[in-house]
């Protein structure tokens, strides 16, 4: 666990996203929660020792983000497309996941549900606790629903997995021009601490380093096409695996995406969305 500022914590050594919390007078504010079950419960416990859970904000509608609300009974915040796309989540998919990930937690699988969000928001949020101003953006990018959670106080800002700080970015679901226009509006923001999705907390440097490498990937796949490339040329030629390392858990998977980046590049430059 790495304390950031004097009441704002991260995990960045978790498979999937970096979870973290706001420590206020009225109780604890969490961003995301762990993918892996045993992970969760440590978590939690955690927590536990800063205060009581206030409440849990999602940042986006991946499993990495949202599988571990279930151990949190609180109410969970977020922008309305993510609740949409968790709501659609694919419950034994997640389930067969799990299994995978921690065989342990196999037999409690009859009573995990996946916990969608309650409360939602479309632009902006804010919450008054125990001195803090924490603000909820709306910042579409790696997903149409991408949140940032900003607060001022202490010049921080959890990202979400619009910044991957030097590690391999998924484009899976993207949509790279508004990704491009949410790093420059998180670049405005008075803050030191950029607490990523994935990878190390960062400063405010980073975001060009972020964009250039959206901007790569783009590049490649409109010169693939430039040059004739079919899709599945493209699937086999394209790769930036020697720019950044996969994130922790990851490693196997390096290749795989790659494909799925190209996948979702080519299908927007078909519809002139690139």
């Amino acid at each position: 666990m790495q304390q950031v500022t004097a009441n704002i914590f991260v995990e960045t050594g978790y498979r999937g996203c970096n979870p973290g919390f706001v420590v206020t007078d009225e109780g604890v504010v969490l961003i995301d929660t762990p993918q892996i079950p045993k992970d969760a419960l440590a978590y939690r416990e955690q927590i536990h020792r800063y205060g009581k859970p206030y409440c849990l904000i999602n940042t986006e509608s991946h499993g990495d983000h949202f599988t571990g609300n279930f151990f949190f009974d609180v109410p969970v915040l977020a922008q309305r497309e993510t609740r949409e796309a968790i709501l659609r989540a694919d419950a034994e998919a997640l389930k067969d996941r799990i299994r995978l990930l921690d065989p342990d937690f196999a037999p409690q699988l009859e009573n995990y549900r996946i916990r969608v969000p309650n409360i939602v928001f479309e632009k902006t949020l804010h919450l008054y606790l125990g001195g803090l101003t924490i603000t909820l953006l709306h910042l579409p990018g790696h997903t149409a629903g991408e949140t940032a959670v900003y607060i001022p106080e202490a010049r921080t800002v959890f990202t979400g997995d619009n910044i991957f700080h030097q590690t391999q970015v998924f484009l899976h679901e993207a949509w790279p021009r508004e990704w491009l226009a949410s790093l420059e509006t998180l670049k405005k923001l008075e803050a030191d601490y950029y607490i990523p999705g994935h990878g190390e907390v960062c400063g405010k440097a980073y975001l060009d380093e972020q964009a250039a490498f959206i901007r790569d990937w783009i590049g490649a796949v409109k010169e693939a096409r430039g040059k004739g490339w079919t899709l599945e040329e493209a699937r086999e030629r394209i790769s930036f695996l020697d720019r950044y390392p996969m994130g922790p858990g990851m490693e196997a998977f390096g290749r795989e995406l790659q494909k799925m980046n190209v996948n979702r590049l080519y299908a927007l430059a078909e519809e002139g969305r690139l």
